[in-house]
């Protein structure tokens, strides 16, 4: 076995061990992570929330036992893969051994690792973009058709993953005309590439339209409710912080790629960057889209430094150059990742306000991360649910209805009792089934919701309490109330109905 296979392999192992060992047992899955098993069993080419690709991966991981292992196998299988490509771009690039250790090093202790601790469409996209950037590469160099043919199925994998990659491409085409290598839209190959393209994302685009395009709703949402509070400095502020360890081979990579002669016929790649980031910027987006941008530009730096830091007293540069990553590594260790418990984190919240994690979407400091907020009190309202339902008669039929996807989905992974919970929120709009007359209703709300519930539905029940809530302060969820209606008095599914229809309205 070669020397480079032996390290490379090194790398890969690392990678996994990591990803196991940044994660405190004391959380539980994020909110998101539910609702994406969850598709597991409601297989389409769309949903509201992401494209169908993140389904099919929940999918296998159901096959495989729904377990917390696998859950966290494929984040990080799709990290140690983006590695494994930039390792295969800076061999295309002609990268000695130093080129390659360096920058497998700058992806490793990146921002990429915290992105592989959450099973979320965002790996797949980083690797996505990684390996189409790669393609391009190979296209640059060989002028084969095949490699358009293959950035063709890796761009329609990476868009019914996350439609995030359209950026990708609207920062390559500009640059492509402003290059020699526009001659690539005289060849029969790129419209092959782009037809094969189309015609794989096709039933995705037909599920957006026959459901009035659910992602242009979503959009909206986002920018009127998470976007709105993005600030532009801030965005820049992270990109920075996101490969800070790597900045200088980054930089590097983008000034060889103007001014180092032997990289000329890639200087598309230059103008790539500057048109997709700012498009990232005039949409205002959340500083981790643009993850995906970095990977391949380590690739071009590393290769450059590798050959300018060579005989001489240079030389003896290279290990800073590979050990920056790592200095930059350990105090991110303590803030990046849900390694430390929540009482650790306030008792130091002054070393991640400075790091600008407690900030939420909503533009507000809080008391934990939002991700690591979202990883607490799952098991603890899935168990006081499944607690309240085993005390209904056996034969009589119990609704299971929350305010949001992370509660219904929680429920759903976590209980014994074979729950499947509902809501009017995100997929599960789409997933209710209502068949049948229920006896009882389980209502599950939010703190800041609870308002009149037990007089608001009460009237439509012999009984009604609040059985229970979510006692963790340190949870988002925490003041969730559960509320127990039992012996219904009419037949709920005509209101039901009609919330559906309303809901679906926006």
């Amino acid at each position: 076995m070669k020397k480079r296979t032996i390290v490379l392999i090194a790398f890969i192992i690392l990678k996994f061990l990591l990803q196991y060992l940044l994660i405190s047992p004391e959380y539980d899955l994020q909110r998101d992570e539910y609702l994406h098993l969850d598709q597991a069993h409601h297989l389409a080419w769309g949903y509201l929330s992401v494209p169908p690709v993140t389904s099919w991966i929940s999918f296998l991981i159901l096959l495989l036992g729904n377990s917390i292992f696998w859950i966290k196998f494929f984040p990080a299988l799709f990290g140690a893969l983006t590695i494994l490509i930039v390792w295969k771009a800076i061999e295309e690039l002609d990268g000695d051994m130093f080129a390659l250790i360096t920058g497998a090093t700058c992806v490793l202790f990146s921002a990429i690792l915290a992105l592989n601790t959450l099973y979320q469409p965002n790996s797949l996209d980083v690797l996505s973009w990684t390996a189409f950037y790669y393609c391009i590469i190979r296209y640059i160099n060989s002028e084969k058709q095949k490699w358009l043919l293959l950035a063709a199925i890796v761009f329609a994998i990476g868009f019914l993953n996350k439609y995030n990659i359209i950026f990708q491409l609207l920062g390559l085409l500009p640059a492509l005309v402003l290059s020699p290598q526009r001659k690539v839209f005289t060849r029969r190959g790129f419209y092959l590439a782009a037809l094969l393209a189309f015609v794989l994302i096709l039933p995705n685009l037909l599920w957006q339209y026959n459901n009035d395009f659910p992602v242009v709703r979503h959009m909206k949402e986002l920018s009127r409710y998470q976007l709105v509070n993005v600030s532009r400095v801030v965005f820049l502020k992270s990109q920075l912080l996101f490969f800070f360890g790597a900045a200088i081979v980054i930089l590097s990579g983008l000034g060889a790629l103007v001014a180092y002669r032997p990289f000329q016929k890639y200087r598309l790649f230059f103008w790539t960057f500057i048109f997709t980031l700012s498009l990232f910027i005039y949409f205002k987006a959340k500083d981790y889209y643009a993850i995906g941008v970095y990977p391949v530009y380590i690739a071009f730096g590393a290769v450059f430094l590798s050959r300018v830091l060579s005989g001489d007293w240079k030389r003896y540069l290279r290990p800073l150059v590979i050990i920056m990553p790592l200095l930059v590594f350990f105090p991110m260790y303590k803030v990046a990742f849900p390694n430390n418990g929540p009482e650790y984190i306030l008792k130091h919240q002054q070393e991640y306000k400075r790091f600008g994690r407690l900030r939420w979407e909503d533009g507000k400091d809080h008391a934990l991360p939002q991700d690591f907020a979202d990883m607490l009190g799952w098991k603890e309202l899935a168990h006081k649910v499944d607690s309240i339902y085993a005390q209904l008669p056996t034969r009589s039929k119990t609704l299971v209805l929350c305010d949001n996807y992370g509660q219904a989905g929680a429920i759903n992974y976590y209980s014994k009792k074979g729950i499947q919970a509902v809501s009017f929120n995100a997929d599960y709009i789409n997933w209710f089934v209502l068949d049948e007359r229920y006896d009882n209703l389980i209502r599950v709300k939010e703190y800041y919701d609870r308002g009149d519930e037990l007089q608001q539905t009460g009237g439509y029940f012999l009984t009604g309490v609040a059985a229970d809530s979510v006692t963790n302060p340190n949870a988002r969820e925490y003041g969730t109330t559960i509320f127990l209606f039992t012996g219904a008095k009419i037949d709920i599914r005509a209101r039901l109905k009609d919330e559906i229809v309303e809901e679906r309205k926006y």
